[in-house]
């Protein structure tokens, strides 16, 4: 993890951890570094990534404050860090379906940008969010770069992992969203019927450095997904 990702995810903590309210005012630059031991530069970046993820918002002149929090429950729709990092107080779990190791068809190799007979990783989750069915999850992951996924390590963030584990900075997403009618093997997955409506969303995740490394596709839940989003004016 960059260390402006890591210093902007302790602000975040400690800003939920404490509870405080919205319009609670945080330390200043300088106090945040004598605080995290960061450079200055650190500190604005971590800051500019929280206020674009709708955690705070800065006031010229007057300080760096927090922001209304999310209602429970709700997804930030322009959210492009996965499904876990989304879901600081709310219950969510995956229920792993797959973990293969397989060949891409070319809708994979295209937004993946893969060679010929490389391997990717498939991975198939349902998601809950407080006990809900939220929807059904394909994810594929290149080998090349991720080279190694269990069923252990898919039930929690996959993309805690990559950072953790492997010298991957995530950079950006794109995000392509379509409303469906379910086809029968879906909704069964879902518990609906075939034929009702779905939102479709595909998103292909990106290095800092430009290179795909994930391509997923999510179909949510009508009834029980719900999305939110926090816009800033940068």
């Amino acid at each position: 993890m960059i260390k402006y990702q890591y210093v902007a995810k302790k602000i975040k903590q400690m800003i939920y951890q404490q509870q405080l309210p919205k319009g609670a005012q945080l330390d200043n630059i300088e106090g945040l570094i004598n605080q995290y031991q960061v450079s200055r530069s650190t500190i604005i970046k971590a800051l500019d990534c929280l206020e674009r993820q709708g955690v705070i918002y800065q006031v010229q002149g007057s300080g760096i404050f927090v922001r209304q929090r999310k209602k429970r429950g709700y997804l930030n729709f322009l959210q492009s860090h996965g499904f876990t990092v989304d879901l600081d107080d709310t219950y969510g779990i995956s229920k792993v379906l797959n973990v293969d190791l397989i060949k891409p068809n070319s809708k994979v190799k295209d937004n993946l940008q893969c060679d010929d007979g490389e391997d990717v990783y498939f991975i198939k989750r349902l998601r809950y969010v407080d006990g809900k069915l939220y929807g059904l999850e394909k994810s594929y992951y290149r080998k090349k770069l991720i080279n190694y996924l269990n069923k252990e390590i898919v039930e929690n963030s996959i993309f805690s992992y990559i950072q953790d584990n492997y010298n991957i900075n995530i950079g950006f997403s794109d995000k392509y969203f379509q409303v469906i009618k379910l086809d029968t093997e879906t909704a069964q997955y879902l518990g609906l019927q075939a034929g009702e409506p779905a939102l479709y969303v595909e998103e292909v995740f990106y290095t800092t450095a430009g290179e795909p490394f994930d391509f997923s596709t999510i179909i949510y839940h009508y009834e029980n997904a719900r999305f939110c989003v926090q816009n800033h004016s940068k």
